[in-house]
């Protein structure tokens, strides 16, 4: 049974903004990549999520039960960073972990200790007003707040947003020692360097849709390859593009003068280097597809896309 389930969420807010029959399990010990840019409906499925929207149609449930209907019963076991920090005014940093204590019915010093000298929030930080703090400090108050109850799910919203690249870093290096104890964990983020290195199967959404969802093991050793090649005249290239042109073994996805980008499975490698060697190459190199480029395919059409 999975710890997490979104099944045909739909939550319309007209004008095409909402998310749209959205579905995705995360599995118990699992790390889910929810990867989109601002505004694609991360933060919309994450609220329904958390029991703070009702949906039009479709479920949200964790431990199988309803985070609508028995919000209270589930949310001693989640820990939850929001993707906009608001904490209340009038309360120090201490006081805020108190209260946040007290609401969960858990008090674990220990605990609390260890994570307040892991992000580095000192006494004194610990002793500002909340609307005196930085966004940096805020975001890891949010973040210690969300973990020292050792929550067994953690549903986390951008939570490295307003954080220092070091800072960063120690996030990720967290999040891949609470998955090593188990803990399942939803990460919601435009970054994919943390999303790349963290996450077990990752789902891409668009415009409220998901549009993809793959075991992030499978991009990185996907057998379908992708290579530059240089010939040493544009004849050459136009040569080799024609012939190629309905071949089974490899495909030309662009040229240029003297350079084609092809693609081909592995397992054909070696006939595409026998084709090429009756063409004068200059240059043979593999291409790498990153998560960013994989990403990218999606968007391709959004020449100002800037939300990454």
């Amino acid at each position: 049974m999975s710890v997490i389930e979104v099944k045909n969420l739909t939550k319309d807010y007209g004008s095409g903004r909402g998310v749209f029959d959205v579905s995705f399990a995360v599995e118990k010990g699992e790390v889910f990549g929810f990867l989109g840019p601002n505004g694609a409906g991360k933060s919309t499925t994450i609220r329904h999520l958390m029991g703070f929207s009702k949906p039009q149609s479709g479920e949200t449930k964790i431990f199988n039960k309803d985070t609508f209907d028995r919000y209270f019963e589930i949310l001693k076991k989640v820990g939850y960073i929001p993707g906009e920090i608001a904490l209340p005014q009038g309360l120090t940093g201490a006081e805020f972990l108190k209260m946040m204590q007290d609401l969960q019915g858990i008090h674990n010093k220990e605990r609390l200790d260890y994570l307040l000298d892991y992000f580095k929030l000192s006494k004194t930080n610990l002793k500002c007003e909340t609307k005196r703090m930085s966004l940096g400090v805020k975001r890891k108050l949010a973040i210690v707040a969300s973990f020292m109850s050792d929550p067994d799910v953690l549903i986390l919203d951008e939570p490295t947003s307003g954080l220092d690249i070091v800072m960063q870093e120690k996030f990720i290096d967290f999040i891949k020692a609470e998955k090593a104890r188990g803990k399942t964990i939803l990460l919601s983020s435009h970054i994919f360097s943390e999303v790349d290195a963290t996450c077990d199967r990752i789902a891409i959404i668009k415009d409220g849709r998901i549009v993809s969802q793959f075991v992030a093991d499978d991009l990185k050793h996907k057998t379908q390859k992708f290579y530059n090649v240089t010939f040493v005249n544009e004849k050459s290239c136009k040569d080799f593009v024609e012939l190629q042109e309905k071949s089974d073994i490899l495909k030309v996805l662009s040229f240029d003068k003297n350079k084609a980008l092809i693609s081909t499975n592995d397992k054909d490698i070696n006939k595409v280097i026998d084709i090429l060697s009756g063409f004068h190459i200059k240059e043979f190199d593999n291409v790498k597809e990153t998560l960013q480029d994989f990403f990218m395919k999606f968007y391709k059409e959004d020449k100002e896309f800037k939300g990454i």
